[in-house]
């Protein structure tokens, strides 16, 4: 059985005050907030003294997190009664500290939820954000590479045989029936796009944001096979713990609340989006603008949901992940499904 150490989101390309608070168009109206209760509790907070809250993102700073720094920018999270401050660092570093609540929020992968739960970590996924995985299997268009089926008999490259690159592959394996000892599987690192465009591998596993975004942008032809095209496994949220729900429920709702605010935000109007991510990220700006936008651009795509949606995980999507990770040994204990996420906090 294979033990899996999954890994945050990893870019090749290195992205990463006192703002005006007017809002921005199509800004969600009070009635439209999640839970109307606990959306009065934290608006009482506001008027004492804020809360200080540490949300912890994967890896490094970078415009794929304009939505909170949008929350941040516009006071949505003062809003709530919340003084947050953002922290960095890998993923599955991040989610033993908020599974054992050293550290209380945080935004991770679904699957990091399934594996932390399947190890005993009492975490929760509270906030959908991503609506697909974002991995891809990505090739030049010439190879003629558009299904898995065409993968028999290539060279694949991978970074790493763990992680969310490699959940990718078992899962388009698992859904897209490839016979997985037809394919050379190679290990190549963090050089998807370097590697497939000197045509060493016919094909990589890689982030849609990254890959294949570099090679368009060296005005490369390319085709994606995307994962979610074939199993629909939850991506990037917000995750608390079982503590944090049960004892300050109030709080997780602040945050929620205040989150998809910005998410609603960056959705309506992009433009100001990116520049509020700029100001957060000036080194994603200047000579590093275009890749940044491009970056950018390829994430939105995968935030997109109708105003009713966001925020709302699919209890299925879930089921399915859950069965998945146990049935190809990347966790190896059952776990049970409505264990991993709530859709309180977003509304019923």
């Amino acid at each position: 059985m294979k033990h899996v150490a999954l890994l945050g989101l990893i870019v090749a390309v290195l992205l990463s005050g006192c703002y005006p608070t007017t809002p921005m168009a199509n800004t969600p109206a009070a009635s439209e907030a999640p839970a109307p209760s606990r959306v009065s509790e934290s608006a009482s907070a506001a008027a004492a003294v804020p809360i200080k809250v540490t949300l912890a993102m994967g890896y490094i700073p970078s415009v794929q997190f304009a939505p909170f720094y949008v929350a941040q920018a516009r006071g949505y999270f003062k809003d709530a009664g919340l003084d947050v401050t953002f922290r960095y660092g890998l993923e599955s570093d991040l989610l033993k500290l908020v599974g054992t609540n050293a550290l209380q929020f945080m935004i991770g992968s679904g699957e990091e939820v399934i594996l932390g739960r399947s190890q005993g970590l009492p975490v929760r996924y509270v906030m959908r954000w991503y609506r697909r995985f974002p991995v891809v299997l990505f090739a030049k268009a010439d190879k003629g590479i558009k299904t898995p089926a065409d993968l028999v008999g290539k060279t694949v490259g991978i970074s790493m045989l763990s992680g969310a690159s490699y959940v990718a592959w078992e899962a388009l394996a698992y859904a897209g029936g490839l016979d997985v000892s037809k394919v050379n599987l190679q290990v190549i690192g963090f050089t998807q796009a370097a590697t497939l465009s000197q045509d060493r591998v016919d094909a990589a596993l890689d982030y849609v944001v990254n890959g294949p975004v570099q090679l368009r942008l060296a005005g490369q032809d390319v085709t994606t096979i995307a994962v979610s095209d074939f199993i629909d496994l939850p991506s990037n949220g917000l995750i608390t713990n079982e503590k944090m729900i049960q004892e300050k429920p109030q709080l997780v709702q602040a945050l929620v609340t205040a989150a998809l605010r910005g998410l609603a935000d960056t959705l309506a109007d992009p433009d100001a989006a990116f520049d509020f991510s700029l100001k957060a990220v000036p080194e994603a700006g200047g000579d590093q603008a275009k890749v940044s936008r491009a970056i950018f651009d390829e994430s939105l795509k995968l935030w997109q949901a109708a105003q009713s949606d966001l925020g709302r995980s699919d209890p299925a999507a879930w089921e399915k992940a859950a069965v998945f990770m146990r049935k190809m040994g990347l966790i190896q204990t059952d776990v049970t499904a409505a264990d991993l996420y709530t859709n309180e906090f977003v509304g019923r």
